[in-house]
């Protein structure tokens, strides 16, 4: 890694931002590789792709990170990849609609001392190379703010600022959000057979959907279709969007001891229920952090939610549906003693749409991953869910609401 000033650093990160653009026109681009090289005070990616890129490099703090994004690429790295040097770990994903990411995770605080692309030949394909190196805390400091400013000035232009568009309810179907967690950049947990918590979680959600859909009685959103990063905020958006009746958003837990299996259902309260419930809040609050998502230029709306008169009915509402979905979710699979927890969780913050979360079991427990896995499995977590809402819904009635 070849050493430079840092003033040399942050102009030439301020280059890489500024032509990404440029980048977003290339499609069907393959990553075929990605190998890590380096010692303790640096680290180098050299990237293996099908075509000329240019992606966007900028850093991130609390946590350090070194964020890549790029074109929708397609990921065909066939092999394990160590991080080396002062990369502590990476992830990859879909992070919005065109541009997909690639999170580093930093040891250190470090700079992008070069970044630049090496055209294909002699039997190489196009490569684009990455080099890091350490640096102090100030200096760190410094880079993340330019890089943040220059990223924030090529965005600003697709900027939207028009409020969402409310959708107004054309018949009598109740409207209920399912919402897949994590997805794109953040797999969520792995299990123990090699599935992602992402993966699992949309295939439930989409059964749950057709579940719900093919009584007539329901028309259901969900917050993803594929595998891509929706912010945790974008997600209740959604819900309060359409006008939702309810929100479902869909787990898969996972846990150092393997006996322990079982699903729950979480409602909001700003106080942990008990540890376990404390840990699985920090667990998923951190999403939006290992997305990569910049928590200084979101609105406040997550953080500063007061829970009001209205929260406070909509937290009962929620309560009522959890305490209705349990004894149903017993009748088909496996739940926890404990089946009914409350936990401090940012999904579940709108003001005024009933919310749950369900943890569907555990995919460190080979007998609930042997369930959450099927088909079977599958179906049985979404009958549970649509007798459920038919029963809430039903209670709902007779109450005039």
């Amino acid at each position: 890694v070849v050493c430079f000033a840092i003033s040399r650093c942050l102009f030439c990160l301020w280059v890489f931002v500024s032509s990404f653009a440029a980048g977003l026109a290339a499609k069907g681009i393959q990553v075929s590789d990605f190998p890590f090289c380096g010692n303790g005070g640096a680290s180098s990616i050299v990237m293996d792709v099908s075509a000329t890129v240019k992606p966007r490099v900028f850093l991130r703090d609390k946590p350090r990170r070194v964020l890549i994004d790029m074109p929708e690429v397609q990921w065909q790295v066939g092999r394990s990849i160590e991080p080396k040097g002062i990369i502590a770990g990476f992830r990859h994903g879909l992070f919005s609609s065109g541009t997909y990411r690639i999170v580093l995770d930093l040891k250190k605080p470090a700079v992008v001392s070069k970044a630049f692309p090496l055209p294909a030949r002699e039997g190489y394909s196009d490569r684009y190379v990455i080099d890091l190196k350490s640096t102090g805390s100030a200096a760190f400091t410094k880079a993340v703010k330019v890089s943040r400013a220059a990223r924030m000035k090529v965005l600003k232009p697709t900027v939207s600022v028009a409020p969402p568009k409310i959708v107004r309810r054309t018949d009598n179907k109740r409207i209920i959000v399912i919402d897949a967690g994590h997805g794109g950049v953040d797999p969520g947990t792995l299990g123990r057979f090699g599935a992602n918590e992402k993966i699992l979680t949309l295939k439930i959600s989409r059964e749950i959907k057709r579940e719900l859909e093919k009584t007539g009685r329901y028309k259901v959103y969900l917050t993803r279709n594929k595998d891509i990063y929706v912010p945790h905020r974008s997600r209740f958006a959604l819900a309060k969007r359409v006008g939702a009746d309810l929100f479902v958003s869909v787990h898969v837990d996972a846990i150092k001891n393997s006996k322990v299996r079982g699903g729950t259902v979480y409602t909001l309260n700003e106080r942990a229920s008990d540890k376990e419930a404390a840990r699985l809040a920090r667990k998923e609050n951190k999403s939006d952090v290992l997305a990569g998502v910049d928590l200084a230029y979101t609105n406040d709306e997550v953080s500063s939610i007061l829970i009001d008169l209205a929260q406070r009915e909509t937290m009962n509402a929620s309560a009522q549906f959890a305490e209705i979905l349990l004894p149903e979710m017993r009748k088909q699979v496996r739940m926890h003693k404990k089946g009914h927890r409350f936990a401090n969780l940012l999904v579940l913050k709108s003001p005024d749409v009933p919310s749950i979360l369900l943890e569907t079991g555990y995919q460190t427990n080979k007998a609930d991953a042997r369930m959450l896995n099927s088909r079977k499995g599958q179906r049985s977590i979404s009958k549970a869910l649509r007798i459920a809402a038919d029963k809430y819904f039903e209670t709902l009635v007779v109450q005039g609401r």
